[in-house]
């Protein structure tokens, strides 16, 4: 008889902890849907000092340009999902999370995309930078008025068709830009990628007057190899200036003239 009653004694004691401990979950839960926005807090990664938002153009974007305010808003009418939709709408947000503390603060986290090159148009003999960089996942975005990254041009009829790099048609190109970002010594050196109709590129150095045939971008290791010999030991030996073209493309041959 005692050990039944210690047991229902024991099993009584459990049984007001879940609920104890079930109430206070909920009163938590209410309090904290109760809760009014205190403040916004912005986190924006800076990829390689990247700076193209501003806390402004967050909250700009948060707010549909203050249509739509959301400091003091009842949390009760706050869509999270909805305000990552919007952010993602624009560009410049790579990915965006937003969460909410118990203090009543709205915590947005910003990624912006990191930028390979630029493109630059041309028109009636006049060359203008368009609004555009591609990403590292070969997307086309907008610039920034906050910042400018300095990353290669790129030019070429073959962007006239090609708004996008995220096919598997145009994945060799995208690597190719790559490459030159991963690279210090290629991302100091060449100033500007030109992709014909076909795309065939053309590579502008920083320094020298001529410029670098390398087909189609594909066998970059090989073709670097062959550059890179050019650039450590030709060039140096013969002058920067001495070539105006110097040619990769081909298997087992390095063409300067």
């Amino acid at each position: 008889m005692f050990s039944t009653f210690k047991s229902s004694k024991k099993w009584l004691f459990t049984l007001g902890g879940l609920l104890g401990l079930f109430g206070l979950i909920a009163f938590t839960e209410i309090r904290h849907g109760q809760k009014h926005v205190r403040k916004v807090v912005i986190q924006i990664d800076q990829m390689d000092g990247n700076r193209f938002l501003t806390r402004r153009d967050v909250m700009g974007y948060l707010t549909n340009e203050g249509a739509d305010p959301i400091i003091g808003k009842d949390y009760a009418s706050v869509n999270l999902k909805r305000l990552e939709k919007r952010l993602q709408q624009h560009g410049l947000v790579k990915n965006c999370q937003i969460s909410r503390d118990l203090p009543g603060d709205l915590l947005v986290v910003i990624e912006q995309p990191h930028p390979l090159a630029r493109l630059l148009v041309s028109g009636e003999g006049v060359r203008i930078l368009s609004g555009q960089y591609v990403s590292e996942e070969g997307r086309f975005f907008p610039i920034s008025m906050n910042y400018s990254a300095r990353v290669p041009i790129l030019t070429g009829r073959y962007f006239e068709q090609n708004r996008s790099l995220t096919s598997e048609r145009n994945r060799p190109l995208l690597e190719l830009l790559k490459r030159i970002n991963d690279d210090p010594f290629w991302r100091a050196q060449i100033a500007e990628l030109s992709v014909d109709k076909e795309g065939m590129v053309t590579m502008q150095p920083q320094l020298g007057n001529h410029q670098i045939e390398f087909g189609l971008p594909t066998e970059l290791d090989a073709k670097f190899r062959k550059l890179k010999l050019v650039y450590t030991d030709i060039l140096p030996a013969k002058t920067w200036d001495r070539y105006s073209r110097i040619n990769v493309q081909y298997r087992n041959q390095i063409i300067c003239e």
